[in-house]
């Protein structure tokens, strides 16, 4: 799904012994026609991601960078074979490269469960821009939901990548979920610094595209 011109939604639908969940990794194209990945979902989607990226005509041999929004293992579980596909140049926040990398243990989830561990070749704070065919593509650190979980922001695209600092729930924008969410109080903090921004579309990474504006997030903050 094109969200706007050279920025991607790659919905993954999972298979559970509950529920069909879907997740929806982001891309954005770059200016010299490869692909920013952002999210690589588990370990077990590997494949189902190609798929999704060659729906929208593209394969891992056009993933340039694969940015990481933060340490949960459905974003981070198949990182280590999306780069070995690809060589894709590896970007993460600083405050949750340690648990990515092996050093540490994600902060939820049973002990000792971890998925394969990636190497972070480009820690990023808040702040930090990269070029792309759809303009800069902005880190905003929202933390609250992980130490270090970033949302992405295209102003020219008007496009809001939230990954888990918001969820969608039937095409509306809801708060961080309660359940995985740590510092629930640092998350909506974070939600206020995303309201602070320009944008009318959102896409959660659990809940998928919303056409939403900030003084929804703002409400959400203030709940």
């Amino acid at each position: 799904m094109e969200l706007a011109d050279g920025v991607y939604s790659f919905p993954l639908t999972i298979t559970q012994p509950e529920r069909d969940i879907t997740i929806h990794p982001a891309g954005v194209e770059l200016e010299d026609g490869g692909l920013a990945l952002i999210d690589a979902g588990f370990p077990n989607t590997v494949d189902v991601l190609e798929d999704a990226l060659a729906d929208e005509g593209f394969d891992y041999d056009d993933v340039e960078y694969l940015i990481l929004t933060h340490q949960d293992g459905d974003h981070v579980g198949g990182a280590a074979e999306v780069v070995e596909r690809s060589g894709a140049t590896v970007f993460a926040h600083r405050d949750d490269t340690p648990v990515m990398e092996g050093a540490e243990d994600p902060i939820k989830g049973p002990d000792g469960d971890r998925y394969d561990p990636v190497a972070v070749d480009v820690q990023v704070v808040d702040g930090v821009e990269v070029r792309t065919a759809a303009g800069p593509l902005q880190v905003v650190a929202t933390p609250g939901h992980t130490p270090g979980h970033v949302s992405l922001f295209l102003p020219d695209a008007s496009v809001l990548l939230a990954a888990d600092a918001s969820v969608a729930d039937d095409g509306e924008l809801v708060g961080p979920d309660e359940r995985f969410t740590p510092d629930l109080e640092q998350a909506h903090e974070s939600l206020e610094t995303l309201a602070d921004l320009a944008f009318t579309d959102v896409l959660c990474f659990h809940g998928g595209h919303v056409e939403a504006d900030p003084a929804r997030l703002h409400e959400l903050a203030t709940e």
